[in-house]
């Protein structure tokens, strides 16, 4: 019996640990540039062991190795996050002494949990569809999305922050993390998307409709105006504000804001001069029909800002955060509040595209049934 190509790497990462355990107790391995060099080795053994994996196969979607490769470093994240908790020891105090020292901070907890469940999930369902000719860049954009978040907050976090004096060699096995998420999500996007055909009349119907007749895109547009303010907000709390609102609202909500980590402080700043456009022209998409981009759009920023809104909340409650930058006890719910409502309105704006899109779509000849397939 022939073992399906995602269970083949799934059990490849499991040997991420095993590695691990081994360069922990090797002293030889466990110096900087030694540290670095293994890893690309190990990375390559990996790489070549996906090629004699898929050797029978026709045709290989160049996005397998990726995903594949990324999945083998997954469990790199989640042995870190599990370990930096106290769950199991003996795997990564080497590479956080002289590999990644940031890594042991809060906010990279959580990022290396979601890297470990979120997206290894995530790959093993793409590679799943793949190899059974199904599309996958609903999938595949939702974790490039994640992905390219987590790298333009994780990067720069770094290097401005309180780690920023302490980078090792090994730190630059980012970039090919930074980089190829980027390629992915150029692949992806150009690629055709596979949806059901609605009717003409159907798409006429709704695009005829205002905002104030489709009650579900009018809430969805004041929750896109409230995050776009909140984004707004807390750029500016992290700009140093001067104004007394903003000033009590970093001591008396979120001290995690003035972590000198620096993460929060990237993050906040990526959402006022990344996200703001986004949330701006999303407005935009629920008030103009026929924009199809936001088929698209929504679930590559979906996956960005849930991905971020974790490690944010995570971190701000998280132990290794020190205790006078944690959400106070008596503003707990409130702020939890808010930033699970900012990580959910991505994803029911995307639900919202997906279930209904007929307002978004382009005018399809008529006659059309909604039975049939076609690529848009």
């Amino acid at each position: 019996m022939r073992v399906p190509v995602e269970v083949s790497v799934f059990l490849l990462s499991l040997l991420a640990p095993g590695v691990l355990y081994a360069m922990n107790n090797i002293p030889a391995l466990q110096e900087p540039l030694p540290i670095l060099g293994m890893g690309m080795v190990v990375l390559g053994l990996v790489l070549l062991l996906l090629l004699l994996m898929v050797q029978n196969k026709t045709k290989v979607d160049p996005l397998f190795y990726v995903f594949a490769e990324f999945s083998f470093t997954c469990m790199v994240g989640l042995t870190n996050a599990l370990e930096q908790d106290g769950f199991i020891s003996g795997f990564m105090g080497f590479y956080i002494k002289m590999g990644e020292p940031h890594l042991s901070n809060s906010y990279a907890v959580m990022m290396s949990y979601w890297e470990g469940v979120v997206h290894h999930a995530l790959f093993f369902a793409i590679i799943h569809r793949m190899f059974r000719g199904k599309s996958y860049r609903s999938l595949g954009l939702l974790w490039a999305g994640s992905s390219i978040a987590q790298q333009i907050v994780l990067i720069p976090g770094v290097v401005i922050g309180k780690h920023g004096s302490n980078i090792r060699p090994a730190f630059l096995r980012n970039v090919p993390f930074f980089v190829v998420p980027f390629w992915a999500a150029f692949l992806l996007f150009r690629r055709s998307r596979v949806m059901p055909i609605t009717t003409a009349d159907k798409v006429a119907a709704e695009q005829k409709k205002s905002l104030l007749s489709r009650p579900v895109d009018l809430l969805l547009s004041l929750l896109l105006l409230g995050a776009a303010a909140f984004s707004v907000f807390r750029g500016f709390v992290v700009l140093d504000c001067p104004m007394d609102f903003c000033f009590s609202y970093i001591y008396q909500y979120e001290p995690y804001l003035k972590d000198p980590v620096g993460f929060s402080r990237i993050m906040m700043l990526v959402y006022l001069f990344y996200a703001l456009p986004l949330l701006t022209v999303f407005i935009y998409g629920l008030n103009t029909p026929g924009c199809s981009w936001m088929l698209d759009w929504t679930i590559f920023f979906a996956g960005a800002v849930a991905q971020t809104q974790w490690c944010h909340i995570g971190a701000s409650l998280h132990s290794r955060t020190p205790f006078t930058y944690r959400v106070p006890s008596d503003k707990l719910w409130p702020v939890i509040a808010l930033n699970v409502l900012l990580a959910a309105v991505p994803t029911l704006l995307a639900l919202r595209c997906h279930t209904s899109p007929a307002f978004f779509l382009k005018s399809v000849p008529m006659g059309q049934t909604n039975g049939k397939k076609k690529e848009n």
